[in-house]
């Protein structure tokens, strides 16, 4: 931290200020500052000129603007590509950093005070729902650099991907959900900074150790009294210089996915401590309430009291009509593991839990949510279905209860599976009937339409395998197999063991189909291979499949990996990325096909 461009800026900002008030700015003792301005006045860097009431006024000349030269800020590069998890359901559609605080959103807030420091270089990182992210070309000038991995590596990635913009100069790398009560930004910054707040008893947070002359020397996790790193970060070229090449390494090594880039400076001044060449950051002292970066729902609603009884978000808007509360009685919000097919979040209300779903992307197509409904209406006798509150048969929004204390089947576990199957049979065995099929011909021809129509199907061999499933398709009509009430979806995670029983839960998917395909989508969710299919089979039928019936649950399983890897494609056409797991369903598709075959039950089908 240069003290001399530190001088200099706050003169040219605040020609009237005191000496006495840079000492309290600058952490110096009165007489530091004199020393300091009686050698800038020696060098030239600061003139005097009569203030016109027989006083003198201090100001930076031409040699001290010459001076602060290297230290202007070149732009700034924000951090927007997260999820925003602990915001949810705000944020399944609008990013964190868009939500309002105080009538203003937080990213143009920041954006607006860079521009009231003369900073218009302005980059966004942009990952999850980056399209919302594109109007503020327009209105403020900025750029947007996407970062394709912002779903499976933390915010190391976004550095990494802006990298380019910040070797060789001074740039603010700032985090998009921040609020800072006062402007922090100048045109001149006198070195690298991290933003720091302090915490008078004990903090989880990352906690700074640093010297006299407030350079950093050690970061830490959790502290008692203590400063630790919170909100906005200057890097200078020189800072930048040192990390990022460590940065740039250790990106692509294995297990630092989950890495900030906090880390890798974390680790920098440990390998130096002591040695010349340590990273020289230092520590920007803020006010207590100068940065905030809420961490859910709960902080923000204390800050602004507009979130007391106000989101602008469908998820909590429905929920306070449908529960007849006002939106601050909704609490304790939280969100499961990510479903595959919607968002979900829990939340309580006057002490009960529950689970609100929330339709996901493209959902529309992939769903007839008045067939759900009609599914799962005829399956609530039984008793084994969720509590609904409420369902919209609409637009596929849905309220239950949530069980407290349960846990997902293990498929694993003989015994889980063993109840889970019991489950299901029961349901084939009702005797129930809705007026809707689930046709798997119906379904792979729709999937792979919207495949084609959304980006293509990418498998090299598919129109191959194609008639390989248009085969087994074939063998399954002239079986004319019988037809119950079937859960399709059945796979470990829908089957919830309860303090009040197993329940099985999320009927999208629900019609009238051949009961022996709940037994292969339970095997193929699972990643089942063929000894351990062969235990589910005996666990549904309480005895050993026949060969007529382990070919039939091979040929499900065949066209239900066939139709869960279109499923996939289509939705990673529209950008949710689905992983290995649109492999090893086409996988099942190609190995089962082969299964039956060699039974010998498809003599005349393509393909080897």
């Amino acid at each position: 931290m240069d003290r001399t461009a530190f001088l200099l800026r706050e003169l040219l900002e605040h020609p009237d200020i005191t000496q006495r008030a840079l000492a309290d700015r600058m952490y110096l003792s009165l007489g530091g500052v004199n020393a300091l301005f009686s050698s800038a006045v020696k060098e030239g860097l600061i003139g005097s000129a009569s203030a016109g009431t027989g006083g003198r006024r201090a100001f930076v000349t031409e040699a001290g603007l010459s001076y602060l030269e290297p230290f202007r800020m070149d732009g700034a590069v924000i951090m927007a590509a997260g999820f925003g998890s602990r915001f949810r359901p705000l944020t399944f559609d609008t990013p964190k950093g868009l939500l309002k605080v105080l009538g203003e959103r937080m990213l143009e807030r920041q954006i607006r005070q860079l521009h009231e420091a003369g900073i218009t270089d302005i980059t966004l990182v942009v990952g999850y729902l980056k399209e919302k992210f594109e109007y503020l070309i327009d209105k403020f000038g900025v750029k947007l650099l996407y970062n394709p991995d912002f779903a499976e590596k933390n915010n190391i990635s976004s550095v990494y991907y802006a990298r380019k913009l910040l070797y060789g100069r001074n740039m603010y790398l700032l985090s998009s959900d921040n609020w800072m009560r006062e402007n922090m930004f100048h045109a001149y910054e006198p070195g690298a900074w991290y933003s720091a707040a302090y915490a008078p008893g004990a903090t989880k947070e990352w906690v700074l150790d640093f010297n006299k002359k407030g350079i950093i020397t050690r970061v830490r996790v959790g502290g008692q009294g203590a400063w630790y790193m919170y909100g906005p970060v200057c890097l200078s070229r020189e800072f930048s210089a040192q990390l990022l090449p460590q940065l740039e390494e250790d990106f692509s090594a294995p297990g630092r996915e989950q890495y900030y880039w906090e880390n890798v400076y974390m680790d920098l001044l440990r390998e130096k401590k002591g040695k010349a060449g340590m990273p020289q950051m230092a520590v920007n002292r803020q006010p207590a309430d100068q940065v905030y970066e809420f961490e859910d729902l709960e902080e923000l609603r204390a800050f602004d009291p507009y979130y007391q009884d106000h989101s602008d978000n469908e998820a909590m808007e429905l929920i306070s009509r449908v529960l007849q509360v006002p939106q601050s009685k909704i609490r304790n919000i939280c969100c499961p593991k990510s479903g595959m097919t919607n968002q979900s979040f829990v939340f309580s209300v006057d002490g009960t839990s529950y689970i609100c779903r929330v339709p996901g992307p493209g959902t529309e197509m992939l769903i007839n949510r008045r067939e759900e409904y009609d599914s799962l209406k005829a399956a609530e006798g039984l008793g084994i279905t969720e509590k609904v509150v409420w369902f919209d048969p609409e637009k596929g929004y849905k309220i239950s209860v949530f069980y407290e204390n349960s846990r997902n089947a293990d498929p694993e576990s003989p015994e889980d599976m063993r109840q889970c199957m019991a489950l299901v049979r029961r349901l084939h065995e009702s005797g129930l009937k809705v007026g809707h099929s689930f046709d798997l011909r119906e379904r792979i021809a729709f999937y792979e339409k919207l495949c084609l129509e959304s980006g293509g199907i990418p498998f090299e061999d598919y129109s191959l395998v194609r008639q390989q499933m248009d085969a087994l398709l074939d063998l399954l009509d002239r079986l004319d197999r019988p037809r119950t009430l079937c859960h399709i979806d059945s796979v470990a995670d829908n089957f919830i063991f309860t303090p009040s029983g197993l329940r099985l839960i999320d009927w999208e998917y629900a019609g009238m189909a051949d009961p022996l395909i709940d037994i292969a989508m339970c095997a193929i969710y699972s990643y089942y291979d063929e000894s351990r299919t062969s235990r589910l089979m005996q666990a549904y039928f309480g005895r050993d499949a026949s060969p007529a019936e382990r070919d039939i649950v091979r040929c499900y399983m065949a066209l239900g990996g066939f139709l869960w890897a279109l499923w996939a494609v289509y939705k990673e056409n529209i950008g949710k990325p689905f992983g290995e797991y649109t492999l090893i369903m086409y996988r099942y598709a190609k190995d089962c096909y082969r299964a039956v075959r060699a039974a010998g039950v498809l003599p005349l089908a393509p393909g080897s």
